[in-house]
């Protein structure tokens, strides 16, 4: 707030400086005009992975032409990632650190089950208060649950339900109305304040009932007899390079609902089950591109687009599939890594960048472009230095969780094109180390995986990159310590 109050003052004077040369020099000179303040769009999406999207997987057969034009108009980041979970519903804890700026151990007491929901100081430093305090309209639709409360209650207007179904009123739709209502409203009373919408979905989380036209087009089928098998249908995706029918060995969250009481998937791995889910997940997130598409239409006929930022993202990943897994509750790529673009005044178009950033930089990169001061309790940084080109990273070490399972849970760190993930979980019975080159294995394939490649698979158990390994376990540890992880692995210091 106070670097906007002072290019207000900076506008002021120069205004007397021309007034000033005009009155002495006879010369008419124009007065200029305040700048408008930029309006955002943040579009959050449930359970999508980056690479369901044509954006990250040219060969994705997902069509979603609102999202690729945004892509293609503004800044794609390559490596944008949600810190994770110390529980099983992997969104609450994301979207915490996603409205207050925070790393993973240092949120609410609610970003754990929605646990201690009474209000908390930190509510008042989330994104609709701070925007509230910055003079901006702020409006919100989102699903209920599993989410953050206190924050979600600081917008001035919030129109929250869940919806997964497949009609105009059950699903991705109710959620465009809101806004479309939202922004008709302002265009009725000729509202002049910037805007800030959080533009939240439900979807494509299961239960992933899509529009009947979408689920015929993507040959899927809402599937509900745990006794028999979808068909196999010519439309369906593919199965993915990274599919297994199983994980090789227990991820050490028992009865996880994820992997085992997904309606139409349950414990099932098979072909069979996982392309008509695939099917499904690819009918909701059309619809989502639908809807999108409807709100930025009406941003143009209202001229606010061009003025407009525009971000697109998920809360995390989802597997589907790939490893054997079903859920949001592992340290893959697939899950680990979220879609994220962004679209807006005086950005790059078509570019892609590394960026090397969490969900919880999200905070302090929109009060930047704002242009008003974020608050004293955010950890996040602003990559804005990365949307202007200065920089390509924010940081240079990644560091992952899930702890929702038996604890500790797993842990993962990237630096550059190498990764390590380690799991501790079922009380010793299962210890397993895994250490991928990106590079050279993007999909981190298993040795179940049959690739022939020498670096195809996890190096961990490879003497060749044993040195490689200490480092990497090295850094993991650093990484914790720095984010006071308050759990230690069976091989640190405890």
């Amino acid at each position: 707030m106070k670097q906007y109050i002072k290019q207000v003052v900076l506008i002021c004077l120069l205004s007397v400086v021309f007034y000033n040369c005009k009155n002495k020099q006879g010369i008419k000179v124009e007065t200029p005009k305040e700048q408008k303040r930029p309006n955002f769009l943040f579009v959050l999406v449930d359970d999508q992975s980056a690479f369901d999207l044509q954006t990250y997987d040219p060969n994705s057969i997902l069509e979603t032409p609102n999202i690729s034009k945004l892509a293609n108009e503004g800044i794609v980041f390559d490596q944008a990632r949600q810190m994770g979970s110390m529980n099983g519903a992997v969104c609450t804890p994301s979207r915490h650190m996603i409205m207050t700026g925070r790393t993973l151990w240092h949120l609410p007491p609610s970003a754990e089950f929605q646990k201690q929901t009474d209000p908390h100081e930190l509510d008042e430093q989330t994104i609709g208060a701070v925007f509230n305090r910055a003079g901006y309209k702020t409006m919100r639709t989102c699903k209920k649950g599993n989410s953050y409360p206190g924050a979600n209650k600081q917008f001035s207007v919030v129109h929250d339900a869940t919806k997964r179904g497949g009609t105009e009123e059950s699903g991705s739709a109710w959620h465009a109305t809101q806004v479309l209502d939202y922004l008709g409203a302002r265009e009725q009373t000729k509202e002049k304040d910037p805007f800030f919408i959080y533009f939240g979905f439900s979807h494509p989380h299961d239960t992933r009932n899509g529009t009947p036209e979408l689920l015929e087009k993507y040959g899927a089928t809402n599937h509900k007899d745990k006794n028999s098998l979808p068909a196999l249908n010519e439309k369906q995706p593919q199965l993915q390079d990274n599919y297994l029918p199983a994980h090789p060995f227990f991820h050490g969250h028992p009865e996880l609902r994820d992997e085992e009481r997904v309606s139409g998937v349950w414990k099932n791995r098979d072909e069979n089950t996982i392309r008509n889910e695939l099917g499904r997940e690819y009918a909701c997130s059309e619809n989502i591109d639908n809807q999108l598409g409807k709100v930025l239409k009406k941003l143009e006929d209202l001229g606010e687009l061009d003025n407009t930022y525009i971000i697109y993202t998920s809360d995390h990943g989802m597997a589907i599939g790939r490893h054997g897994l079903q859920g949001k509750q592992n340290l893959y790529e697939h899950t680990w890594r979220v879609p994220f673009i962004i679209k807006g005044p005086g950005l790059a178009t078509g570019k892609r960048v590394n960026g090397n950033i969490y969900l919880l930089d999200v905070l302090p990169t929109l009060c930047d472009l704002a242009g008003i001061d974020a608050p004293k309790t955010v950890e996040g940084k602003s990559f804005v230095p990365v949307l202007k080109g200065e920089e390509d990273v924010v940081r240079d070490v990644m560091y992952g969780v899930y702890a929702g399972g038996t604890k500790p849970g797993m842990r993962s760190v990237k630096k550059g094109d190498w990764k390590l993930i380690k799991y501790d979980v079922m009380d010793g019975a299962v210890r397993e180390t895994q250490l991928f080159n990106l590079a050279e294995n993007p999909n981190e394939y298993l040795p179940e995986h049959h690739k022939k490649g020498a670096m195809e698979t996890d190096l961990a158990e490879n003497p060749k990159y044993a040195d490689k390994l200490a480092e990497m376990e090295a850094l993991l540890l650093e990484q914790m310590e720095q984010n006071d992880d308050p759990y230690r692995l069976w091989n640190q210091t405890k």
